[in-house]
């Protein structure tokens, strides 16, 4: 797909880390599209090692120069952040780009106050989730909140990846509304709509998930926060009144071991698939019935919008973004936050109801099919740049 304006960009995307995750696979398909147009993309990130896989790992990109910022770290490191800073205003300077856009929270912070430094010509944001939430410690969102109304003056506009994103600053009272923008979470959809049967089949036989059995599938980094709290209690329920039901898990973490201990200790059927490439994950959805998605901070889940598009229903917390694709009764269901036995009250009314989990399936996947298309994200986001630029341009010469 070519750029419909003639003039290519020189953009840099600056992210904390690379790892496996929703907010890493959005800026990937962002720069992939972006690269096809013709423009000359830079991705900047620090370390991205640990047990949620590394996304770029083995792979190339033609095209792309990705630039290694080891001092972007994930936790409050003043130091650190400090040398991040000062790193990423260099690379500024020797990149000279038209663009800089910025993910994830720290290096959403640093990366808009060097692009700002060094005068890059259009400075935005990407929200993904946010730093601050219900679930943090009140000392830490008076730092976090202070610390986004701080880069909110440093940028020229801030995506989110759900519009309870967008209300969410506007209630912390980062940014004034007409400085944001909701742009949809891309995502490559083709074979979550039209999976090959074969590798399916192949899949449930080597996970030895027998062929009659129900199967409810959790895609989510086995971390704090993620819902695995909430998750087994709901899945003892939901085994008490269903014999035959196996509980699929995608991912990896620190909490593995824990996790694996305590289902097992409960007779629960429980399959632990381990880290999987996001290019096979939809193998894995394919296999399953439900989604229960019970994470406690989250912007927009991808995996429920895989989901939805395999033509499986979900399950969520009224939390954020899952509302929005999680239309309550029609493409699944939205339970009371950490209430655990709706959760498995509503599993066992559709894993009972055949007939109402294939309808909500085809809702769902009507729903998602194309408002998260990847390509259609990277266009939005390109016409965001070059009017951003434009309206720049504008405010530099009547300055004159």
């Amino acid at each position: 797909m070519k750029s419909p304006d003639n003039k290519k960009l020189i953009i840099c995307h600056i992210i904390t880390r690379m790892i496996v995750g929703g907010a890493q696979e959005n800026t990937l398909l962002t720069i992939i599209d972006h690269i096809e147009k013709g423009h000359k993309v830079f991705l900047v990130t620090g370390e991205s090692s640990g047990p949620e896989g590394e996304l770029l790992k083995n792979k190339k990109f033609s095209n792309l120069k990705i630039i290694s910022c080891p001092e972007l770290v994930r936790n409050l490191s003043p130091l650190k952040d400090l040398q991040a800073y000062f790193s990423l205003k260099k690379i500024l300077k020797d990149l000279t780009p038209d663009v800089v856009h910025t993910h994830s929270s720290k290096a959403g912070i640093i990366g808009r106050a060097a692009a700002y430094k060094v005068k890059v010509p259009f400075i935005c944001h990407t929200v993904h989730g946010q730093a601050f939430h219900r679930y943090e410690k009140k000392w830490k969102n008076f730092i976090y909140k202070t610390a986004e109304r701080w880069a909110a003056v440093r940028c020229h506009k801030i995506f989110a990846v759900a519009d309870a994103m967008i209300q969410q600053c506007i209630d912390a009272r980062i940014a004034a509304p007409e400085k944001y923008k909701t742009v949809y979470s891309g995502m490559e959809l083709e074979r979550y709509l039209n999976p090959d049967i074969s590798e399916i089949t192949a899949l449930r036989e080597k996970l030895q998930i027998p062929k009659n059995a129900n199967v409810i599938i959790t895609v989510a980094r086995l971390f704090p926060l993620k819902g695995y709290e909430y998750l087994l209690p709901a899945a003892e329920i939901i085994s008490k009144s269903l014999d035959n039901v196996y509980f699929l898990v995608v991912g990896n973490g620190i909490m593995y071991d824990e996790i694996k201990v305590k289902t097992e200790k409960a007779g629960l059927k429980f399959v632990f698939s381990g880290l999987v490439p996001p290019a096979d994950v939809y193998k894995y959805i394919a296999v399953s019935d439900l989604m229960l998605h019970l994470s406690l901070r989250e912007g927009l889940p991808r995996t429920v919008v895989q989901s939805l598009a395999s033509g499986k229903p979900a399950i969520a917390f009224d939390l954020d973004g899952s509302p929005e694709v999680i239309i309550h009764g029609k493409s699944g269901y939205i339970a009371e936050p950490e209430n655990y036995r709706q959760v498995a009250n509503f599993a066992l009314k559709l894993l009972k109801s055949p007939d109402d989990l294939k309808t909500m399936g085809k809702y769902g996947r009507k729903l998602v099919k194309n408002k998260f298309d990847w390509r259609r994200m990277g266009d939005i986001l390109e016409e965001e740049y070059r009017k951003g630029l434009e309206e720049q341009e504008a405010g530099r010469k009547n300055n004159e």
